[in-house]
């Protein structure tokens, strides 16, 4: 995982929807997610049938290839 600077604000927790065919993996490219406003937007987004699922993210951080990736903090 990664660490949060309390003095920066870069890296912090959002609603999200992920897609992703299965629920196994903990981070994710930032193509495959979307920010929403609140939980309750995120749940209403959520789609099974086309792999949308809605959670809690961390992110965006860069990985060491410069992707911007969002880490999976739990599914709602």
């Amino acid at each position: 995982m990664i660490t949060l600077d309390p003095q920066s604000d870069l890296v912090q927790e959002y609603p999200a929807t992920v897609y992703t065919p299965t629920q196994k993996r903990t981070r994710f490219p930032e193509n495959c997610v979307k920010v929403m406003a609140s939980i309750e937007e995120a749940e209403q987004k959520a789609s099974k049938e086309e792999n949308q699922h809605a959670a809690i993210v961390l992110g965006p951080a860069r990985s060491s290839e410069g992707f911007r990736l969002y880490y999976l903090i739990r599914w709602l």
